[in-house]
Formats: C-alpha cells, structure tokens, sequence
C-alpha cells in the first residue's frame, strides 16, 4: 500500500518533544501516554539504546499533513486498516453485501407484479 495514509509519520500536533512516539500512537492505535511510557520504560530496561533510536526516527520520519484525515471516524478506519487489512477487507465486504442484498430485496418489490404499486404508477403519470 502507497497511501500516505498508511505511512508512519511524526505527529507534531500531539508532539511533547520531537513527535516520534505521538505519530507511533497516531499509527498502531494506542494512547499516546502509553507509547510514551512503553519508551521511558525501555530506555531505562535496555540501557538506552531506545534514545539513539528516537534520535534517528527523528531524521527518518516525515511530519504528519495537516491533511490526512478529516474526521475521527476516518482516523480509527486507517489505523484498523493499517492493523490488519484482512479484516477490514472482510468488514466492508459484509457491509456492501448486506446493502447489496437490501438493494435486491427493493428492486424485486419494484420489478415485481404488484398491481397496487403498478396503479399508483399509472396514477402518477
């Protein structure tokens, strides 16, 4: 997937420092306070190594558009889609053939020999 949607950005709007762990938090879903936790507690866990990595995530990451989604609705959509883009796949297939078969179940009535429907028609025109 290409879409800048399903990239991982810095988030500067939400950022406390540079916006690493906010654009981390912004891409798997999470509450940013407890990305930041997550990376305080592996810094002092692993002797570090997590500020060197923030520093190059830092050059890395492009800044989040001011663009990218328009309502919250389509934050949590993107963020299910970059979780697990099966899912959502078989979601929205459910979803169209639940409005497919509604659909079907309209064009039958209107196709349908319905002689009260089909004088209301006449009486239409």
């Amino acid at each position: 997937m290409n879409s800048p949607r399903t990239k991982l950005y810095r988030d500067k709007q939400n950022a406390k420092l540079f916006g690493v762990c906010a654009g981390i938090a912004d891409y798997t879903g999470v509450d940013a306070f407890w990305v930041r936790i997550a990376t305080v507690f592996l810094t002092f866990a692993t002797g570090g190594w997590t500020i060197p990595a923030y520093v190059i995530a830092c050059v890395i990451l492009n800044k989040k558009p001011p663009y990218l989604y328009a309502e919250p609705e389509e934050t949590r959509y993107w963020q299910s889609v970059r979780q697990s883009p099966k899912r959502t796949a078989r979601e929205i297939r459910a979803r169209m053939k639940d409005v497919d078969r509604r659909l079907a179940d309209v064009e039958s009535y209107y196709v349908s020999s319905n002689p009260r429907l089909s004088a209301e028609i006449e009486r239409l025109r």
